[in-house]
């Protein structure tokens, strides 16, 4: 389909009476798609760690308005499975609905790398395990919701065009989910690019999933493209020799504003066309702007994306969740 030239909330649906969450949406492509959507009339909750930035984040989106939406904050901290449970939990016990999820947190692509207290790879952990985890502890809401008649219930993962840097075997044991590509910036970008295919095929396995059981909810990932982030800046600035350099100078010639990357994301999470033509969008990959690409043969691999369901789910169990 040929790729559109902008997105802006003109192209999304009313989301009046409308409950969202976006993890990681203090800065960056979360902020921008916040903002989006609660111009549109959404509720959207803010997941993020930290209070004080959170409500700082949400001062700002009032000042530069949001129309007559709303944005509150949601305590969700992605370095543990086990908080991730716990935010969800939390935001159950305080709506009766959920229409829109974009799990958009995540740890850049600059390490070092290292496992956790319970033996899991810490970006994997921040990037896919904690947000499938979120996920599963919200999907009956999602459910729920999408019985509702001209429901409109969408997940939706922010991956990255980096998810093409690997190519896995299997997804089919513990050990596969911690792959460390090594203490190098080609290393560390592979690290991350495997974090980021997890992300896709998590959506592809999902969408399967719900498809099986007839209920109507649109899994998309998206890669929102280039941005200035806090991720970007500081990939950028560990790069040897000339990082600070390439960061403040090239940088933002090929980085662009938070806005541009929210146009994807933003319209896999609320655009018109998607709600339109529902099995058109079904657990498709988005690039900039909101166009439906082929990702890598890796994430097109039916057989890896359920090994990589099946092993998160024991992973989760095995943690007590």
């Amino acid at each position: 389909m040929p790729g559109r030239k902008t997105v802006s909330e003109e192209d999304l649906v009313d989301l009046h009476g409308k409950v969202a969450i976006v993890t990681g949406g203090n800065t960056g492509v979360g902020y921008a798609t916040i903002q989006m959507m609660a111009r549109n009339g959404a509720k959207v909750y803010m997941a993020a760690r930290d209070e004080g930035r959170a409500m700082e984040a949400i001062e700002k989106l009032k000042k530069e308005g949001i129309n007559d939406g709303s944005v509150h904050w949601l305590k969700l901290d992605l370095s543990d499975p086990r908080m991730a449970q716990s935010a969800g939990k939390e935001f159950l016990g305080k709506e009766q609905r959920l229409d829109i999820l974009v799990n958009n947190a995540a740890r850049g692509s600059f390490g070092p790398y290292k496992l956790d207290k319970d033996g899991l790879l810490d970006i994997m952990v921040t990037n896919h395990i904690s947000h499938f985890v979120l996920t599963e502890t919200l999907l009956p809401l999602m459910k729920t919701t999408a019985k509702e008649p001209d429901s409109d219930v969408r997940v939706v993962n922010v991956s990255s065009l980096a998810h093409t840097r690997v190519k896995p075997e299997s997804y089919a044991t513990k050990d596969s989910l911690n792959k460390d590509y090594g203490e190098s910036v080609g290393g560390y970008l592979d690290t991350y690019g495997n974090s980021k295919l997890a992300n896709v095929l998590h959506i592809k396995e999902l969408q399967k999933r719900l498809n099986s059981e007839s209920i109507p909810i649109t899994c998309i990932s998206a890669h929102p493209g280039a941005i200035k982030t806090v991720g970007s800046d500081g990939f950028l600035a560990s790069l040897p020799y000339f990082g600070w350099i390439i960061k403040n100078y090239i940088g933002p010639l090929f980085f662009g504003p938070w806005r541009k990357g929210a146009m994807t994301v933003g319209y896999a999470a609320a655009g018109k066309e998607v709600k339109e033509q529902r099995e058109k969008w079904q657990g498709v990959y988005l690039t900039p702007i909101a166009t439906i690409t082929k990702p890598s043969q890796y994430a097109l691999d039916e057989r890896l994306a359920k090994e990589l369901y099946d092993t998160t789910e024991k992973v989760v169990k095995d943690l007590g969740l």
